[in-house]
């Protein structure tokens, strides 16, 4: 290794810690853990007879329900843990995420003693733990399981009544087995259906120290019950420190992944906090992300939703070399292809798939004119493919899939009277929906249908082979319509200016996430940037990722001033413990929020790997380690006293490697002699860098690179700002003399 990591993981993590001093009372502000197919939203109630109670609301992503009406089968809510204290849950109160070892940790007073929990959901079994340590004055305070039709309609009333949720009538039934386990079945109407098993023990060490063990399955046969039983009893059994530290292990290999470190402490312990939320909502073998993650509660959108939503929520998995997390959304459309072509007209099943915008997680959602979705999600499968180079993921998913897609939209076009190719109308996501609007010509669909052909013979030549389409998608690329523009810029389609508040960046599609278009020409920045503000003029409908899109789209040419002020505006929309919730709760938004600071730390889209590309004028230090990039390399670099100090890239897959960079001076290298490097000009450098080499390029005349001191540590941190998220505190941006 060329390059030495000084980072003290745990004090480091603990900067970012989601704090409360103050009980949270709503899912807004609760404190949640989860391991990626069981979460927990812990949070209390100030209704004076639940004023007792601190909840752990129970999910399982995996938990539907048939509806009678049909439709798909929703999300739909499991249960709740309480705690029921003996006095009423007071003031003062200390609750702490511990993200390095992914646990809530709280200390409670009562008005007649304290409680002290500690709560994680383990990383690698499929249980809930609680301990609970009491005072003498609060040793009846108990662990109460209800499943969701059995909770106080005091609490349901509290969260929020959507009508337009589907919660099922479910029969409950419980039954103790000998040696005190209990078990809770819950079997739906129509389908459907949970179970839950839990036990608790007193600690040996004290009278005072209980644990409960929880565990929850989807289904409710035998061989469910049997399942969660055995969930439980072998979490029992184990030794408490060493199933504690196998939770843990998990948890601290995942954080060393890759390393951020940024001078504004708020947007680092954001992001940081999204890290966490990644693989707490999903697993390389769970469910795909939907709207929520494991924290279900009341929504008009329990399900997945692919016109951005599941697209977004992925989109920090690649940079941050989380990859392992993509696998969940790989794995769920191999294993759903025959649906997907199920999901287009009969007439073009033989040769194309598509993609509803909502549905449930067998994806069996009908194409109707919102036609780009899964071209988008297959733009998603593209990224993880680059950011790893597996070939079989291009060979065996990605070439069949998007091949299918395309073709769909290929069955659509016609030819108008200028000889040009064109799109029938079509829904631009989010745009005039409450009008119902089609548009011909969309930009969504034509940078889509623009990229799926393009990347299609990409993937021939990358694969040697000679597909009887290809002449089909270069003619297409010849004779497609260009996308529409006038004179504020693009347009939401063929006559369709943007003409009110649009939150979504559908008629941006081709600046970000495709990157259809560089910026690189005076000409194509104007456009991109006329584009970006006067999206922003029309502020009618501006949600969270909108600011996240702004972000990206800014720091891809190169504005990261700009960018780093949407991703403040994000601050004030996003919930005080880094959730976000519009008619009910997404998830993507935040998620989308640290894929934009990668944005401007490292891009790596085109033929160049973009290292401190936007990086906003007032981050004169930045550090990053092992961010991955596009072509499957390992970047690292640091940025100190306003410019960058140096840079280390290894290869992973021998795929041809150029950087752009902002050093100044004479540029060096550290390398093995198999390593080459050659200047283009314009700051651009060209390495040979064979598989599993690495190589340093430094700046001989910068302080933070003498001596060949090449080091990982973490930016210093504003102290005011750590512990920022959780409860809310907004006393912290303004220099108060909090202690």
């Amino acid at each position: 290794m060329l390059v030495k990591t000084t980072v003290d993981w745990p004090s480091f993590m603990a900067r970012h810690d989601l704090t409360w001093s103050v009980k949270p009372i709503s899912w807004d502000e609760g404190a949640f853990i989860g391991n990626g197919v069981i979460g927990a939203m812990i949070y209390s109630e100030e209704h004076r007879d639940k004023r007792h109670v601190l909840r752990f609301v129970l999910g399982r992503t995996d938990v539907t329900a048939q509806k009678p009406g049909g439709g798909f089968p929703p999300r739909v809510p499991v249960g709740e843990l309480h705690l029921e204290l003996t006095g009423w849950y007071y003031q003062p109160s200390s609750i702490r995420i511990d993200l390095w070892n992914a646990e809530m940790r709280a200390e409670i007073t009562t008005t007649v003693g304290t409680v002290n929990v500690r709560a994680f959901v383990h990383s690698e079994e499929a249980v809930l733990a609680v301990e609970l340590e009491t005072s003498e004055s609060e040793k009846d305070a108990r662990m109460t399981w209800y499943a969701f039709s059995e909770v106080d309609p005091v609490l349901k009333n509290a969260d929020g009544i959507n009508l337009n949720q589907y919660i099922p009538k479910a029969e409950v039934v419980r039954q103790t087995a000998a040696d005190e386990l209990t078990v809770g079945v819950q079997k739906f109407d129509y389908e459907g259906g949970c179970t839950t098993a839990w036990t608790e023990s007193q600690a040996p060490s004290s009278p005072y120290l209980r644990r409960l063990w929880l565990s929850i399955e989807n289904g409710f046969d035998e061989q469910v019950q049997r399942k969660v039983e055995a969930n439980v009893r072998e979490a029992a059994k184990q030794p408490w420190e060493t199933w504690v530290e196998a939770h843990r292990s998990w948890w601290h290999q995942y954080y060393r992944q890759s390393f951020v470190s940024i001078p504004d402490t708020m947007l680092e312990g954001f992001y940081w906090i999204q890290m966490y939320k990644l693989a707490s909502a999903t697993r390389s073998d769970g469910m795909i992300m939907d709207n929520q993650g494991p924290w279900l509660t009341t929504t008009p959108w329990a399900g997945v939703w692919f016109n951005m939503n599941v697209q977004m929520s992925y989109s920090p998995v690649y940079t941050s070399g989380r990859l392992e997390i993509g696998e969940s959304l790989v794995r769920a459309f191999r294993d759903n292809m025959e649906q997907l072509i199920r999901n287009v007209p009969e007439k073009y099943r033989e040769d194309s798939a598509g993609l509803g915008r909502s549905m449930s997680y067998d994806l069996a959602g009908e194409v109707g004119t919102e036609v780009g979705n899964l071209t988008w999600v297959c733009h998603n499968l593209w990224r993880q493919y680059r950011h790893t180079m597996e070939n079989a993921l291009l060979e065996k998913l990605l070439f069949p899939l998007l091949k299918r897609s395309v073709q769909y939209y290929l069955h659509l076009l016609e030819r108008g009277d200028d000889g040009r190719l064109h799109l029938p109308p079509m829904i631009s996501p989010e745009y005039g929906s409450f009008l119902q609007l089609t548009v011909p010509d969309t930009h969504y669909d034509l940078a889509l249908l623009r990229w799926g052909c393009q990347t299609l013979l990409r993937m021939c030549d990358i694969l040697g082979i000679q597909d009887a389409s290809q002449s089909r998608w270069e003619e297409t690329l010849e004779q497609l319509t260009p996308l529409p523009v006038d004179e504020t810029g693009f347009m939401i389609g063929a006559g369709q200016p943007l003409e009110f508040g649009h939150r979504h960046f559908s008629h941006l599609m081709a600046v970000f996430p495709l990157h259809l278009l560089s910026g690189d020409s005076p000409e194509e920045r104007e456009l991109i940037l006329r584009s970006l503000r006067h999206w922003f003029l029309r502020e009618g409908d501006l949600r969270g990722f909108t600011f996240t899109g702004a972000a990206s789209i800014a720091a891809a040419v190169g504005e990261g001033d700009e960018a780093l002020k949407y991703l403040r505006a994000l601050m004030h929309l996003i919930k005080p413990n880094t959730m976000y919730k519009e008619a009910g709760p997404v998830i993507e938004s935040p998620l989308a929020g640290a894929e934009a600071i990668h944005d401007m730390l490292l891009q790596s889209w085109g033929e160049e790997i973009r290292v401190f590309p936007a990086v906003p004028s007032e981050w004169k230090e930045a550090v990053f380690h092992h961010l991955r990039a596009e072509g499957a390399f390992e970047v690292s670099a640091v940025r100190s006293e306003g410019t960058t100090a140096w840079i280390r890239v290894k290869s992973l897959a021998g795929q041809p490697c150029r950087i752009k960079t902002d050093m100044r001076g004479v540029i060096r290298m550290s390398a093995s002699a198999a390593v080459q490097l050659r200047a283009l000009g314009g700051g651009v450098y060209e390495l040979e860098l064979p598989q599993g080499e690495e190589a340093v390029l430094y700046s001989a005349d910068h302080p933070a690179a003498a001596g060949r001191a090449w080091a990982i540590e973490p930016v210093p941190a504003q102290s005011h700002l750590c512990g920022y998220f959780g409860g809310r505190k907004p006393w912290r941006l303004y220099g108060l003399p909090i202690q």
